[in-house]
């Protein structure tokens, strides 16, 4: 499994999320991708390889093209690591749904205790 923190930092820029984006609707070159980026082919360059560092895309040589596509597996510790945040938030909301449901009872039965008086 990939280092979520590598996985993060390459998706806290928002280029290399766009690459992400254009590689969701199917494979292309790094020429390709890099068309609709206004930054030099080095620094274009080096967003990919972020990106492949982190797991996120996977590159394979085809004479001079260089295709780029989704890794299949490369948002899973992403997966995981939310689905772990998402259990533990709806445990939270449980609980204090728990605390609101017994504080309005008790509300009611205050309003009730002074509607007898």
């Amino acid at each position: 499994m990939r280092d979520l923190n590598t996985v993060f930092s390459a998706l806290a820029d928002p280029t290399r999320r766009a690459v992400l984006a254009q590689l969701a609707s199917g494979e292309a070159s790094v020429m390709e991708l890099a068309a609709s980026h206004k930054m030099s082919q080095p620094s274009f360059s080096r967003h990919i390889h972020v990106l492949e560092e982190a797991g996120l895309i996977l590159r394979r040589v085809e004479g001079t093209r260089r295709p780029c596509r989704l890794a299949p597996n490369g948002l899973a510790a992403l997966e995981q690591w939310m689905a772990l945040m998402r259990r533990a938030l709806e445990a939270n909301y449980g609980r204090l749904d728990g605390v609101l449901a017994a504080m309005g009872a008790e509300a009611k039965g205050n309003d009730n205790d002074q509607d007898d008086t």
